[in-house]
């Protein structure tokens, strides 16, 4: 075959778009939208998943960017004292003492921020972004992140609502038979779930193509004072690359923690898994960590910059259900977690 410089041309040109059109590949058990267009993902069920997605999704649908969308979906469950995982309401320490972590990452800035061990701020997402933005720093803690929030006119309030109080209460007098904290009348307070613990990620790609996320949690309920769990943490709780996507964990930090889990999320999308795969591949990790059959929980949640989702879980024997939410022009779909 003879070429021309005209072939030559058209056919360089056809490889070159084909490299930077991004193809929506549908994932087992995952979710696609059309390339190129805005996708939110939330680590919740159809019930917060329509909440958060719902205040995420007006950003996005009016062209906005990944990263104010995140904020707005995460805000959605923080501000809200039913939700006892999250911000206002979320169960304390074990000194009654409610302490939040949340850590946000931008993939068109390159940068990241996150608070650890705050108290009485009710958005750790704005503060976490604030870090972000405003300082060299990636991470603050405790004493320093609150007065970090109060320079930026931060409001401090009592995030510990009575649903939670009494929550707590129950849990520190039927702690020992030995001390002098008497359970109330209505009997013995045990969570059929294990301990309670919770967490929301949220994660977005905009119309232009950027990435962003959102990890926020009061932690694991009634923990030392000062525990961090993998939240706050970047490459664990929380990871976004432009190129690639983001992820996001919930459940039990100390194992995410320990593998780097939403990193090696990202990083196994990067190879070539689908979001589902990449989500099961960490989460296998995290077995072959612990060398046994976990007892506890761990949900990996995954957004590629296509617009392909996916999500898998470590039930731990839980019979509480795993899923997420992602929401597009399409609309909004659960997603059910592949069980590890």
């Amino acid at each position: 075959m003879t070429w021309t410089r005209r072939d030559f041309i058209r056919t360089a040109m056809a490889g070159l778009t084909s490299t930077l059109v991004p193809r929506a590949v549908a994932a087992q058990g995952g979710a696609t939208v059309k390339p190129g267009g805005a996708a939110v993902l939330c680590s919740r069920g159809r019930d917060w998943g329509t909440k958060v997605n719902g205040e995420a999704w007006k950003v996005l649908g009016a062209r906005g960017s990944a990263l104010d969308a995140v904020v707005a979906g995460a805000r959605r469950c923080e501000l809200d004292p039913e939700d006892t995982s999250v911000g206002y309401g979320g169960l304390p320490n074990e000194e009654g003492v409610v302490q939040l972590d949340c850590s946000i990452m931008s993939g068109r800035l390159r940068k990241c921020g996150a608070v650890g061990a705050l108290e009485r701020i009710k958005t750790p997402s704005e503060v976490a972004r604030r870090v972000m933005e405003r300082t060299d720093h990636v991470m603050l803690v405790g004493e320093g992140a609150l007065r970090f929030a109060r320079t930026h006119g931060f409001t401090e309030e009592n995030l510990l609502t009575e649903k939670a109080r009494l929550r707590w209460l129950k849990w520190k007098e039927n702690l020992s038979t030995e001390d002098d904290w008497l359970p109330p009348a209505d009997g013995i307070y045990v969570d059929k779930d294990g301990r309670p613990m919770g967490t929301v990620n949220v994660l977005a790609v905009d119309a232009s193509g950027d990435v962003a996320g959102v990890t926020s949690t009061s932690g694991l309920a009634y923990k030392l004072p000062g525990r961090l769990g993998d939240s706050p943490i970047i490459g664990a709780g929380l990871y976004v690359d432009n190129e690639v996507g983001a992820a996001g964990a919930t459940g039990r930090g100390e194992e995410v923690i320990k593998t780097c889990g939403s990193f090696a999320v990202v990083e196994a999308m990067r190879r070539g898994l689908s979001p589902q795969d990449a989500c099961i591949e960490a989460l296998r990790n995290i077995i072959r960590w612990t060398r046994a059959n976990p007892d506890f929980d761990v949900k990996f949640v995954a957004l590629r910059r296509d617009g392909v989702a996916g999500c898998a879980a470590i039930t731990g024997g839980s019979s509480r259900p795993f899923e997420a939410s992602l929401q597009s022009r399409a609309g909004l779909t659960v997603l059910q977690a592949a069980k590890v």
